[in-house]
């Protein structure tokens, strides 16, 4: 047996059916990483959502972490449960995704649409429109580091480590994508209406 699959079975990080599905993926067994699929789909879908917000495009990076994970199973530690290491593949295609729609796609007018909110009590679905349509307006790297902050809770120990960039780096993207944002605001005549008086 594999030193990898060895410590697999002593690290009580991982879970029992992801340790046991793992080993047999990695002996050749192709049900057990379907099982890993249909265990971890739905969060991986969640989490890429925030990067591809149409069906068929989230549905292809969906499919894209899981080839991703499957071919490098074998270099998986166990140091941290198996969704934390979908998720930093998810990141990643995430962020090659927008980096390569950021080459064809030239920056998106922003509409009283898209940031309209409604009389009352604010429309979940409409205020998260208006945040991506936002974002998106941001480079890919300063976008991916306020998303992971804002919409998926990460510190900037995490979203360094999702990454593989400096501490520095994350907080300097961070620092950068919101000045830029507040700018863009105050361009498109939003600051006001987005609580960005300062």
């Amino acid at each position: 047996m594999a030193a990898g699959v060895t410590a697999l079975y002593n690290d009580p990080t991982v879970d029992e059916p992801d340790r046991h599905d793992i080993a047999a993926s990695l002996g050749g067994d192709e049900a057990a990483f379907s099982r890993l699929i249909r265990r971890h789909e739905a969060a991986v879908a969640a989490l890429l959502w925030r990067f591809a917000r149409e069906p068929a495009a989230c549905e292809e990076l969906v499919q894209d972490v899981f080839v991703e994970a499957y071919f490098s199973l074998r270099g998986y530690r166990g140091e941290a449960p198996l969704d934390h290491w979908l998720r930093r593949i998810a990141s990643r295609v995430g962020y090659r995704y927008w980096k390569r729609r950021s080459r064809r796609a030239p920056p998106l007018s922003l509409s009283e649409e898209d940031v309209a909110a409604p009389a009352g009590d604010p429309d979940l679905a409409q205020a998260s429109a208006a945040a991506h349509a936002l974002l998106a307006r941001l480079a890919p790297a300063e976008r991916l580091v306020l998303t992971l902050m804002y919409f998926d809770d990460c510190s900037v120990q995490e979203i360094a480590e999702r990454m593989g960039w400096t501490r520095a780096g994350v907080k300097m993207r961070a620092y950068r994508a919101r000045r830029r944002l507040q700018a863009i605001a105050r361009r498109e005549h939003l600051a006001e209406k987005l609580g960005w008086t300062s």
